[in-house]
């Protein structure tokens, strides 16, 4: 297996609280593994630390074999990493077909003035954009809403959306926040198949951060387990399931109590 993701002992503290002590992350490409805890465990904030959005007090963080401690959201997303959040992030008062051009415009390499002046590379990347995002939507069954306000979506819709939009900048790595957060049981279900489903039709790896028990288990290679900001156990499904520590961990009773 090649290693596409590693953390070396990543440390997140603010003043005098540890967040995250000590994470030793490890994703091979093309698995689903999920990270998962009782609120307040430091899931977020590992998540931050990975993209960017925080740079971690100690500790260090390879992908694709590069050293991307500390890099910015924007550069960390060109390297090949995406993620979604726990609450939704579109431009809700733009298009469906907008909020995934968007996304496209990363790649985009014509320049200021070749885009100002509709010059012959602009209009081709453009062109190469539209399609892209058009087979985006049809694929994540969006296409019947591109010209609707992303706002006018159904809950479970947005959710689609902003896959889309993720997928847009062509990840190797692609980070869920909480994805079947809001959905009822069947929304859930649906979720989990189109999950497996894009793993293997883009060639992903996943990251998740998720409640559902039925999502994790039923989609993950692996499961890391946080508990006040510490990894507890680490396995399988059916490991995870059985760890002592685990269970007292979410249910704060030990398991013969």
């Amino acid at each position: 297996m090649t290693l596409l993701l590693k953390t070396d002992g990543i440390t997140m503290k603010f003043g005098g609280l540890t967040a995250v002590k000590d994470l030793n992350l490890e994703i091979n490409q093309g698995e689903i593994v999920a990270l998962i805890g009782p609120n307040g465990a430091g899931k977020t904030t590992a998540f931050n630390m990975i993209t960017g959005v925080y740079k971690p007090t100690e500790g260090k963080i390879h992908f694709s074999k590069k050293d991307i401690t500390g890099l910015k959201p924007h550069l960390i997303t060109k390297h090949g990493m995406a993620r979604t959040f726990q609450n939704i992030r579109l431009f809700k008062e733009l298009s469906v077909m907008d909020n995934v051009l968007i996304a496209n415009h990363l790649h985009l390499k014509a320049s200021y003035l070749e885009s100002i002046l509709h010059l012959p590379r602009y209009r081709q990347q453009k062109n190469a954009s539209v399609k892209k995002s058009e087979f985006l939507l049809e694929r994540l069954g969006l296409s019947q809403f591109k010209d609707e306000k992303a706002s006018s979506l159904p809950y479970g819709l947005q959710r689609r959306l902003e896959i889309a939009r993720a997928l847009a900048t062509d990840p190797k790595l692609l980070l869920l926040d909480e994805p079947a957060a809001g959905m009822n049981p069947k929304e859930t279900d649906d979720l989990t198949h189109f999950i497996k489903e894009i793993r293997d039709e883009f060639q992903l790896t996943i990251l998740l951060i998720e409640h559902h028990m039925s999502v994790v288990m039923g989609i993950s290679d692996r499961i890391y387990v946080l508990d006040h900001g510490i990894t507890i156990a680490v396995g399988n499904p059916q490991s995870i399931q059985n760890d002592q520590k685990v269970i007292e961990a979410y249910l704060g009773v030990s398991e013969d109590a």
